[in-house]
């Protein structure tokens, strides 16, 4: 499976996949719906897939001596993997937004979303999204991605707004929380988010190795 991941970073990436990683910095930008920047993160992994598909990169997987379980499994780690190196970004902006940077007049009349580990929970959502839709729509057929991109724009632009609206409703004010205010249900809140990432992650995982054992390449 190392091997597998290796040629998927090496062989199968685009470099935009590295290069939109950059966009966790945008958790910086007040006044701005800073969940773009997962959303970006994830579109650099479209274009992954995109490479892939030209390149014939799943008909060249289907050669190599392995199980057809193994090719999916290796696109999920790649995904994942570009996915945990944002929320490592996304988090060291946030902690920073937290404490050193959290009485800054320009982030303290943000009338949007703060960077809270709301706001990082809700990056964990975007991202299990991408792979329950995206990622898991892709392996219905192993070339079509056009309709499961469309699906996710659809949904994680929703999501984006929802969360942004949200605070602004009576008893809800504690989402868009400074700092350490409200902490616990902070806690609470990402800790949900990392949960529903891992369980559409697992979900769309087992669907995709499903599909893609009845494609007949």
């Amino acid at each position: 499976m190392r091997n597998i991941l290796i040629k998927e970073m090496r062989l199968s990436a685009s470099p935009l996949s590295y290069l939109f990683l950059l966009f966790g910095f945008m958790f910086f930008i007040p006044g701005y719906p800073i969940l773009c920047g997962a959303f970006f993160v994830t579109f650099g992994i479209f274009q992954s897939f995109q490479t892939a598909r030209e390149g014939n990169d799943i008909v060249f997987s289907a050669l190599l001596p392995i199980r057809k379980r193994d090719i999916v499994k290796g696109k999920y780690l790649f995904v994942c993997l570009i996915e945990v190196w944002a929320v490592l970004l996304i988090a060291a902006v946030v902690v920073l937004r937290m404490t050193v940077l959290s009485g800054l007049p320009v982030y303290r009349n943000n009338a949007l979303m703060n960077a809270n580990l709301f706001a990082l929970g809700m990056s964990f959502f975007v991202f299990g999204l991408f792979n329950l839709i995206f990622v898991g729509g892709f392996f219905r057929t192993a070339y079509k991605f056009g309709r499961p991109f469309v699906l996710y724009l659809i949904a994680v632009f929703l999501a984006i707004g929802g969360s942004e609206a949200l605070h602004h409703f009576p008893g809800l004010g504690f989402l868009n929380a400074f700092g350490f205010e409200h902490i616990v249900s902070q806690f609470l809140l990402l800790t949900g988010g990392i949960i529903v990432y891992l369980l559409f992650t697992m979900l769309s995982y087992r669907i995709s190795c499903r599909n893609f054992e009845k494609i007949d390449l």
